[in-house]
């Protein structure tokens, strides 16, 4: 019988430590665990929830990723939890029972650079959502599932959700290079294991701000729709290539200026200034024969 060893690997989640078996564990399956009871598929899961501190397990390929509760630091158990990983793995037992384990969709994320550093695309080879949505923090993102657990990691400062990606902005106390690989499994595995991007609720309230905006469409000029045709035809698609999003606000007929509203990778993003000028205000002033002069983010 193969001889398992467990060597400790701490994550840039200072919650969630890697514990990585010299041998494979699954077959190209990952699973995630919230509780004994869901982790009835895994032995050595609900082995490991008998710990106080467990919050959730992650088995992957050759490694468990465990969360803990803040009640105690890693330093102070991770050398116990190892040790009785590796037990448990040297005893014969099955890690998953296959029979026992969930139907999962496969799903494969890629990563995409933006022009804004701070933004990373993360793109999925399934739909997402409908529309777009942006969330600042946590709180902002309490009926959005993916997004509030994505807010966990102590890096990531904003989501944006659209079609079949996520952007994620990430504050400076990391590096790309450091924690790309661990958004993309995690977002993967999310998805794998079919849990909801959106919660009903605010695809609900998406629904009436799109009635409302449809209302509202109702009331324009006819050169605000002239703009708002341009930028959804010309301009949103290439921005959403970026893992961005435009939408126009509204549009002052005195100084001729239309504003515009930045979201995803074009919030923040220090070429946007040269963008709105050089790409979007030149496009609305030759295409409208000069009647817009200025263009101008109210935001970002």
């Amino acid at each position: 019988m193969q001889q398992f060893s467990v060597d400790i690997q701490p994550t840039n989640n200072e919650n969630i430590v890697k514990f990585i078996a010299n041998s494979f564990l699954t077959q190209a399956k990952s699973f995630e665990f919230k509780n004994i009871d869901d982790a009835k598929p895994s032995p050595l899961a609900q082995q490991l929830f008998y710990l106080p501190f467990v919050k959730t397990v992650y088995i992957s390929q050759n490694f468990i990723a465990i969360e803990k509760y803040n009640i105690v630091e890693w330093a102070d158990v991770q050398e116990e939890v190892a040790e009785s990983i590796s037990t448990y793995l040297n005893s014969g037992k099955p890690v998953i029972i296959e029979s026992e384990a969930p139907s999962k969709i496969p799903v494969s994320v890629y990563a995409e650079s933006t022009p804004n550093p701070a933004v990373l695309k993360f793109v999925a080879n399934k739909p997402l959502a409908e529309g777009t949505f942006e969330f600042k923090n946590i709180d902002e993102a309490s009926l959005a599932p993916l997004a509030k657990e994505l807010f966990t990691f102590p890096f990531v400062k904003e989501i944006f959700i659209s079609a079949n990606y996520v952007s994620v902005m990430k504050y400076n106390v990391a590096e790309w290079d450091e924690i790309t690989m661990e958004l993309r499994e995690f977002i993967r595995n999310y998805l794998e294991m079919g849990k909801p991007v959106l919660d009903d609720a605010i695809l609900t309230e998406e629904k009436r701000t799109s009635e409302t905006s449809e209302e509202n469409n109702r009331t324009r000029t006819d050169l605000d729709k002239e703009i708002i045709s341009i930028l959804d035809e010309y301009i949103k698609p290439a921005v959403a290539g970026d893992g961005g999003h435009i939408a126009f606000d509204s549009f002052d007929e005195n100084t001729k200026t239309v504003r515009v509203i930045l979201q995803g990778a074009c919030s923040g993003c220090p070429s946007s200034t040269v963008t709105l000028k050089n790409g979007i205000e030149t496009m609305l002033r030759e295409m409208l024969n000069g009647k817009v002069a200025h263009v101008e983010a109210i935001n970002g």
